[in-house]
């Protein structure tokens, strides 16, 4: 089906949307499934800093690499919008000027590592027994940087121009080796927690160079435009209303995602002061969080993918349709989450570790990652829809007022209720984010030029 078409009947839409988001709940799954891994290798390890380390080291990463998230995101909508409008010149000149703008940033990032690892683990305070093996996962992660960014490039548009078993094969790439590499370098070479970081580095180039083949078409044909002088074409990849509505964009899903991990940051960084058992809890079940988030996105990239490709055709009958349908799908996906946790929880926690103490601590917050698809399925499946009209400002707003809410909740109910207050104000967080983007859809739909 030409991405400029759409369907004609519900059958056809429930249909559609099924097939856009099943290879990314696959894909998605998959992303979360690494961070498990490396949580339950380094777990069969008896002494739990190890465990910790490797949770506060990818908790930072996630972190800082996240924060440049908004290249899968403003790809995705720029890439599905000029696909709606049958525009493929556009498309591959969204994709190599975001690329090349994923490169600049990733080397600045190195360029500061110095300064960027003092401030985040001044931040995390870890503690002077897991700061040294944290320092060492960080030192050799943060070279994975130009890959991991430009991956982010190459993911958004994949999911912009629907193909998401390409997407599906591009993670499976990127996580498969991933596995694979942590086992060898963990279990086998012994590498402890600088393993993992290897392994996470190593998989990151790899896929970003199967990701180059496969939009190797797009790639060919932005670059056939220098048929005139390179600095006219490198004018025209970089004019100055194209520039303007790039960073406009993506300057507030850089911001939104900011003020997003900086909350999940806040969340490991409180929970550390519970503790090295309650932080190794926190950690299995923040796997899981990530698990049911992956999963429902899902649903929220096909949205993405649709009401962008509606919104560039200026169809807002289908723009209708992709949101509903995908929302439907979306809900029930995380009901039937939701239930698989409430029978499997208990068992998939004592898988991921050895240490029976940090397994009876994880147990005791399990309610909240049962409560959590169901509180949290709206914020991701209106994040999809804002970005596929690329209406960030409005996400950018309603994470901020989220967030804060957030951070009073957790410094006023953590000191009577403890862990337990810090995973209410996380499911407060993920509630707001949802219910403010809500209440702001009827204003999206009448603000848009159909």
């Amino acid at each position: 089906m030409d991405n400029t078409e759409f369907p004609a009947t519900q059958r056809e839409w429930h249909w559609r949307v099924l097939m856009l988001a099943w290879p990314i709940i696959l894909s998605n799954l998959s992303v979360p499934l690494v961070g498990i891994v490396d949580t339950a290798v380094v777990g069969q390890i008896p002494d739990p800093k190890y465990m910790a380390s490797v949770a506060v080291g990818a908790t930072l990463f996630s972190s800082v690499f996240w924060i440049f998230g908004f290249l899968r995101m403003g790809t995705t909508g720029f890439v599905s919008q000029a696909m709606g409008a049958n525009n493929p010149q556009e498309v591959a000149e969204s994709l190599l000027r975001a690329m090349m703008i994923a490169l600049g940033l990733s080397i600045l990032v190195i360029a500061l590592q110095s300064p960027i690892a003092l401030l985040t683990l001044s931040l995390m305070n870890p503690g002077e027994a897991l700061e040294p093996i944290i320092r060492e996962y960080f030192d050799i992660r943060i070279y994975s940087a130009p890959a991991t960014f430009t991956n982010y490039c190459i993911l958004g548009c994949l999911i912009g121009l629907q193909k998401m078993r390409w997407a599906l094969l591009l993670q499976l790439v990127l996580n498969g080796s991933n596995l694979l590499l942590d086992v060898i370098f963990v279990l086998y070479l012994g590498m402890d927690s600088a393993g993992v970081a290897w392994a996470s580095l190593i998989s990151e180039y790899l896929a970003c160079f199967v990701g180059l083949w496969f939009l190797r078409g797009y790639l060919k044909l932005a670059f056939n435009k220098t048929v005139e002088p390179l600095s006219e074409w490198l004018r025209q990849l970089f004019a100055l209303e194209k520039l303007k509505a790039f960073f406009e964009v993506n300057g507030n899903l850089f911001l939104r995602t900011l003020f997003l991990t900086a909350a999940f940051f806040f969340f490991t960084s409180r929970g550390a002061q519970f503790g090295v058992v309650v932080l190794a809890a926190n950690a299995i079940l923040i796997n899981l969080l990530q698990m049911l988030a992956y999963g429902l996105d899902g649903f929220a990239q096909s949205a993405e993918a649709l009401t962008g490709g509606a919104y560039g055709a200026k169809n807002r009958k289908a723009f209708e349709q992709s949101v509903k349908i995908s929302t439907i799908w979306a809900g029930a996906t995380a009901v039937f989450i939701a239930i698989l946790y409430m029978i499997f929880g208990e068992a998939i926690v004592d898988y991921m570790t050895v240490n029976e103490a940090v397994i009876e601590t994880a147990i005791q917050y399990l309610p909240w990652i049962i409560a959590a698809p169901i509180i949290s399925v709206w914020s991701y499946q209106f994040d999809g829809i804002f970005t596929g009209a690329m209406d960030t400002r409005t996400m950018r707003n309603t994470v901020l007022f989220s967030a804060i809410v957030y951070v009073i909740l957790v410094l006023v109910l953590t000191p009577t209720m403890g862990n337990h207050g810090l995973w209410l104000s996380m499911m407060a967080f993920l509630g707001l984010r949802g219910l403010t983007l809500g209440l702001a859809y009827p204003k999206l739909l009448k603000s848009q030029s159909w």
